[in-house]
């Protein structure tokens, strides 16, 4: 055991005496010693009550004969960070949630690893760890939020976003939005939407690196603390047959998962982070491939923020298996690929749920014939950018307009609520990306604006940053090259005209490519943002959105 190496022989005398200051047995120290990392904290809805979990994972391990460990990890919540300085610090987390769990694993000499995170950077903050680590690992999740009411109608945190935006064009008054604001968040747990920390929960599953129904059982229902002792357990026979991350996370899960992303309807964040995932896994993610999926995965589900269902609704269904099951009827995933169970895919499926043919359409009467993701490429994105197009109203699959631009989140939200934006308009927003932002923020702030004020039919935005998966609209993000490295973003003029075509996966800025140049010629890189701390730092190290924004090789 790995473990030997910190508890073993007379001369680690002295460590044993550390773990029997823990409260450590004779007897424990034979047993297997099985890290939890966990991202508890009194800040975070989502994490609220994963010290629950942590009691019911450590009650698992007992019962499989180990000993667990607990240990914590950083957390940001992205609804609170939104619009202001914190956000920058969201995907900076990812890099350092996977770190410090390296860090831990290694200086204590773990066997095997039982992670717990719930919301958006600490799910694949601790899948890069799990890769990166290849010890054997499993996740249980701190599980979805219930959706609120309002009005007799159920409700979520993007209503939220979006109100401010119906405010500010005068089509609510802040008595309503308060009433709103108190009821849309009832339950701790991970916004209740197909965000991006639930949809990273249901990739998860898809990948074999969770049990099924970790993307979907809610945080309130006590058949979470049911899945967080089977995890427990499970985690022991992952360790006593030597299955490792290394042997799940393989081209066939990683296909698996972008299938399965493309018929829930996910977070475009998702493609950001299993690029980061793969890489840790020796992996790569072509973004060419995206588009080949999704042209052949019919969309099956319609959550909020593009539909009316929300994760609970997907739960009763059959949750991922029950979707998984569908795809599976049409040989469209791998069924051979190991999964933590312990058994291949196939096995897995064999009990699951049928489609219902609501919340879970079938293959012959999808909600949409293509997936709910898609690639662009064009001379504006070269290397590519992403659009949630589930979320995309159908007048605006294909569009022109002028451009506006800002070169920063907050100047662009000030145009939308001071009624500068038109329809028609294609508002750029540069400047953001993981290099320029630094930190990549999300948009959630400008989209909801957006849709809040009835324009997200009317208007597209762009940008290098990302859009939250609380996001709907034509809203295409991760635009590669970003501005700060002297992508056609930064040439984009007033008054440009900017050309969408999603059917044909075209992103165009219709300006000749001899002005272009000419531009390119007098453009000079601006001043980074930060240059000191950890958002400096970042800046620095980190690499392109078109390879999952990692740091860049030395």
């Amino acid at each position: 055991m790995l473990s030997d190496s910190a508890r073993k022989g007379f001369e680690r005398a002295p460590h044993r005496s550390l773990f029997r200051a823990l409260g450590h047995t004779t007897e424990e120290m034979s047993r297997p010693l099985i890290g939890i990392a966990h991202a508890h904290s009194s800040i975070v809805p989502g994490h609220m009550h994963l010290n629950q979990l942590v009691d019911a994972v450590k009650a698992g391990i007992y019962m499989g004969g180990g000993v667990p460990a607990d240990f914590g990890v950083i957390g940001v919540c992205d609804g609170i960070a939104m619009n202001h300085e914190g956000m920058k610090y969201s995907l900076v987390s990812r890099e350092t949630i996977a770190d410090s769990v390296e860090i831990m694993v290694r200086a204590h000499a773990f066997d095997a690893l039982v992670l717990i995170p719930n919301c958006d950077k600490i799910v694949p903050g601790m899948l890069m760890a799990a890769a990166r680590l290849n010890i054997p690992a499993i996740i249980i999740s701190g599980g979805p939020m219930l959706a609120g009411r309002h009005h007799g109608q159920p409700t979520d945190l993007a209503k939220v976003f979006e109100a401010v935006g119906t405010v500010g064009a005068g089509k609510m008054d802040l008595d309503e939005l308060e009433e709103l604001e108190q009821n849309a968040c009832p339950t701790c747990g991970s916004c209740a939407g197909m965000f991006t920390a639930n949809s990273m929960n249901c990739l998860t599953e898809s990948l074999g690196m969770a049990l099924p129904g970790n993307g979907t059982i809610p945080a309130v229902y006590s058949k979470r603390l049911v899945l967080a002792k089977q995890t427990g357990m499970k985690i022991m026979e992952l360790l006593y047959k030597d299955i490792t991350p290394g042997k799940i996370l393989t081209p066939g899960s990683l296909e698996n998962a972008l299938t399965v992303d493309m018929a829930l309807g996910c977070s475009s964040n998702t493609l950001l982070h299993l690029a980061a995932i793969a890489h840790e896994a020796g992996l790569e993610l072509q973004l060419e491939r995206v588009n080949t999926i999704s042209g052949r995965i019919p969309r099956l589900c319609h959550l909020s923020p593009a539909g009316p269902f929300h994760l609970e609704d997907l739960d009763a269904a059959g949750g991922v298996s029950a979707v998984m099951k569908e795809l599976d009827r049409q040989n469209l995933l791998d069924r051979h690929c190991l999964t933590v169970t312990g058994r291949l895919v196939e096995d897995n499926l064999q009990g699951s749920a049928p489609a219902d043919g609501n919340v879970i359409k079938t293959l012959e009467s999808p909600y949409a014939p293509e997936g709910g993701l898609a690639i662009l490429f064009g001379n504006l994105a070269p290397d590519g950018c992403v659009v949630k197009q589930s979320a995309v109203a159908p007048e605006m699959r294909r569009h022109r307009g002028p451009a506006r631009i800002f070169d920063s989140e907050e100047e662009a939200t000030q145009a939308i609520l001071s009624g500068a934006i038109e329809p028609g308009d294609v508002m750029v927003i540069r400047y953001e990306g993981p290099k320029g932002g630094p930190g990549m923020r999300e948009m959630l702030t400008p989209t909801a604006a957006i849709a809040g004020m009835g324009l997200d039919a009317k208007v597209a935005l762009l940008t290098d940053g990302r859009f939250s998966g609380a996001t709907r609209g034509a809203s295409i993000g991760h635009i590669s090259p970003e501005a700060m490295d002297g992508g056609v973003m930064a040439l984009v003029e007033e008054d440009d005209e900017i050309e969408i075509d999603i059917p044909a996966r075209l992103l165009t800025l219709r300006v000749d490519e001899a002005v272009l140049e000419t531009r390119r010629q007098n453009w000079l890189q601006p001043p980074p943002k930060v240059t000191s701390g950890v958002l400096g730092r970042y800046a620095r190290l980190v690499g392109s959105a078109a390879r999952g924004a990692v740091f860049k090789e030395e």
